[in-house]
Formats: C-alpha cells, structure tokens, sequence
C-alpha cells in the first residue's frame, strides 16, 4: 500500500485563520513515524490536469481560481484567499485522490492523506473546498473506462453538498451522506441518500445508524468503487462537528466502511476530508488511526 500527500505544499493562511492547515505535515509524519508507512510509500502527486478538472468543472471556474480573478463573493464564499499557492495545493490535491482511486482499482485501496473537497461545485468552490477532488477522480476512472459504477460513502460531519449536486441524477454514481441535521450547509442539496443526525449523537447511535444503511447503500449502488471521506470532524471535540464520537468511535465506523468493502471485494479510495478539533494533535490522531483501520483491512 501506498499514499499520496500533497503536504510540502502549503498555503498561507491569515492568523486566526480557522482551517488547520499544518495538520497535513503532521498526518504524514505521525503516519510514518508508526510504522504505519514507509517513507517511501507516501508519493508526492502531480498538478491534475486541466482536462480531468473540466470533468466536473466549468471552464469559467477553472480559469478564475488558475488565474486569481475570482470575484470577492466566490473568495469569501470558499473561505480561502486565492494565492499561487492555494491553486498549487489545490491541483495537487485533486490528483493525490485521481492517483488513491487508480491504486484503489489496482490493489484494492488507495488514500490521500487530504482531500474530501465535497463543498465544490461544479462553478463554485465553498466551505475551504477549491475543486471537488472525489467527482474528479470518479469522472477520470469512468472516462479511462475503468469503472462504470461508484458509491461515495460521506461521513464527513458536513453533508456533501457539491458532491450531491455535481452527481443529481447520475443513475452510475451513488452518493450516501451521514451528517449533522443542524450544520453547514444549511442548504442542503439532496443526496441518493442523507441521514440527517440530531446534535449530541454519540458512538452507539452513529454506528447503528451506518451499520443499518451501509448494506443497503452497497446492495443498491453495485459499486465497481467506493470513494471514503473519512471526516475527523464527528469528534466529541471538533469546534464545528456538534456530533460527540470517540476516537474508539471514529475507529469502529473506519472499520465497518473497510470490512464491507473487503468482504464484499470493492475497492475503496480513502480521503481524509474535515477535522477541527481543539487540539491539532487529535484531529493529526484520528486521521492516522483511519490509515491504520486501512492497514489492517488491506494489509
């Protein structure tokens, strides 16, 4: 196994600024420092391509955020202020997802130690999300004709909503979101399939409430893939999570996603998507046990 991680590039950030930016250095060293990878099984991804963006994007968007001339409502609405640099860890981001779901096909999992940009649209980023990593990479494999089906599995606190809208109506793509009833977005946009939880749902709640849809989202979707968005942000500590998961609870439903897609022979390409915990240490811990859960799943 490997992974992919884009965390050399890095964006500066105003102080105060709420995104955990230098999670990702921390991710890929705390992954290798347990033995959990070797140095040399963490890759450096290239920039996407403009094509594999235009997949999913609009030429308008792509040649806004390439050129820095997005407007102030679309800056204040992705939350980032644009910078050469933010496009370069963008590029590379999209493309470590691309190369985990190629790995995922090849050898049965793939993971990008970030990505989970499920808040862009097709002509608009959002919630700190540039372009939409997860609908790239699933749009790369159908037109490499490597799969025709896929189910993204969300659960990731915030309800996927670019995700759900770049895929309405797509009968070949399955979208399965768990997320918090009262949080961002407060529009939503609907999924094959959302489970909406109230605030406060703890370990006990939560993993009932996937064990008794995870079956169900796999017997109807068929899927040639599964893409995880392994969100940090259900922590009982998260600042903008509202759910109350342990680590032992983010643990078990990183288990469950793993143990069906290998029981049932699927492949699964693991982002990491949101985390924004009190302490930067135990998003950095929640997001290795998941490469951990992937390890021990897949060997």
């Amino acid at each position: 196994m490997r992974a992919w991680s884009s965390a050399r590039f890095t964006v500066p950030l105003p102080e105060g600024h709420r995104f955990p930016i230098a999670k990702y250095q921390r991710i890929r060293d705390a992954v290798v420092a347990r033995g959990l990878l070797a140095p040399h099984e963490v890759e450096e991804p290239d920039r996407v391509e403009r094509w594999a963006l235009g997949l999913v994007h609009g030429p308008e968007y792509i040649e806004a955020v390439a050129e820095g001339s997005l407007s102030a409502l679309a800056v204040r609405r992705l939350g980032f202020p644009w910078s050469e640099a933010l496009l370069e860890r963008s590029l590379r981001t999209v493309q470590g997802t691309v190369e985990a779901g190629l790995d995922a096909f090849a050898s049965g999992a793939g993971i990008n130690l970030a990505g989970g940009t499920h808040h862009a649209f097709a002509a608009h980023g959002e919630g700190f999300c540039v372009f939409n990593d997860v609908a790239v990479a699933v749009r790369v494999l159908q037109r490499q004709g490597l799969v025709r089906r896929a189910a993204i599995v969300d659960l990731d606190v915030h309800q996927g909503n670019g995700t759900a809208s770049i895929f309405a109506g797509d009968p070949d793509v399955y979208t399965f979101s768990i997320h918090g009833a009262g949080n961002f977005p407060f529009r939503k946009e609907p999924s094959t399939l959302d489970v909406e939880l109230p605030d406060g749902t703890a370990d006990q709640s939560y993993c009932a409430m996937l064990a008794a849809h995870l079956e169900q989202v796999l017997d109807a979707s068929q899927p040639e893939i599964v893409f995880y968005l392994a969100g940090a942000d259900p922590y009982l500590q998260d600042r903008f999570g509202r759910l109350a998961l342990s680590f032992d609870g983010l643990r078990i439903r990183d288990r469950m996603v793993f143990e069906q897609c290998r029981r049932r022979r699927i492949p699964v390409a693991v982002t990491l998507a949101g985390g924004y915990a009190r302490s930067l240490e135990d998003v950095v811990t929640i997001h290795t046990a998941t490469v951990a859960e992937l390890r021990r799943a897949y060997g």
